[in-house]
């Protein structure tokens, strides 16, 4: 039985980021997902847009919903950011009065947003609509002996009100898939807290020293990988983890997954076909003990 959702990849996994993009392509069937790509979508404004025109920010987003809406469908997003900046404009659109005044900005388009769709991340898609069950059945190469990480980010989590799905403080939907595929979730303070990139522009010094410290309390905790649904915190926590390294003066040499690849690494999928080659952060050793673990199980059957 699948799910039938439209797609809406965001501005980083087609630019920074495309193993995201990737690895999202390479497991959606397994977990019997159907995607209709959003390929006219606009961007979510990440937040910037909404600081200098509000409206031009609810209208990118209400562009974006109306073409879900044209094919019936439910927007699925694969990055933490845009769940958040969509939910917050999806809710202020919900608002009939403000709805028919971003309305009237589409409307030389020739689009309209009626309110009727809903924005949902992967990682919340997993977790409640195809269910962990399912994806325990998908497992071919559990990552046992593996203590990993949850790096949520901010906007995935909060605000609360505009999002809802969990406790922004106490959050579990990482760890429930993390112990679906085998492994063992690392417990840290950092694990809710921001990764800096939204002020890597205007501050780096502040921006690679909260990266770093959140990873550090991740490695001090004994973890040998980091898992996000993040792109943006991915980009902070891979790409600036060797700035991170000198501002804290201590290696790290912690690989940085993407929720899909972690998922696809479980699920038996090539490390090829997830793109995990395009890290700054090496992940050689963690593909290395799976490919090992997948050789003695063949064998053993």
């Amino acid at each position: 039985m699948s799910l039938k959702v439209a797609l809406y990849p965001g501005c980083a996994a087609k630019g920074a980021t495309p193993e995201l993009y990737q690895s999202t392509m390479a497991i959606i069937d397994r977990l019997g997902i159907e995607v209709v790509e959003l390929t006219a979508a606009s961007c979510c404004g990440a937040g910037v847009v909404s600081e200098a025109d509000p409206d031009t920010a609810l209208a990118l987003n209400a562009r974006s919903f109306a073409q879900a809406e044209q094919l019936g469908l439910d927007i699925m997003t694969i990055c933490g950011t845009c769940q958040g900046i969509m939910s917050a404009a999806n809710k202020h659109l919900k608002d009939s009065t403000t709805r028919e005044r971003i309305n009237a900005l589409l409307r030389p388009e020739g689009i309209e947003y009626r309110g009727t769709v809903q924005v949902k991340h992967l990682l919340w898609m997993v977790v409640r609509e195809i269910g962990l069950q399912r994806l325990r059945a998908e497992v071919k190469v559990p990552l046992a002996d593996f203590r990993i990480a949850p790096f949520y980010g901010c906007y995935i989590l909060r605000p609360s009100w505009d999002l809802g799905f969990e406790d922004p403080e106490n959050p579990r939907s990482l760890e429930k898939v993390i112990d679906a595929v085998g492994g063992e979730p690392v417990s840290y303070a950092g694990r809710t807290k921001c990764c800096g990139f939204p002020v890597i522009l205007e501050k780096e010094a502040i921006a690679v020293a909260m990266a770093g410290k959140n990873m550090k309390e991740a490695k001090d905790e004994g973890a040998d990988f980091m898992v996000t649904p993040c792109p943006l915190c991915h980009m902070s926590l891979d790409i600036y983890q060797e700035r991170a390294e000198r501002s804290l003066r201590v290696p790290l040499n912690l690989p940085i997954l993407h929720l899909p690849q972690l998922l696809g690494l479980a699920m038996g999928v090539p490390a090829k076909d997830l793109g995990t080659s395009r890290h700054l952060v090496p992940v050689d050793s963690i593909i290395r003990s799976i490919e090992r673990r997948s050789t003695d199980s063949r064998q053993v059957r």
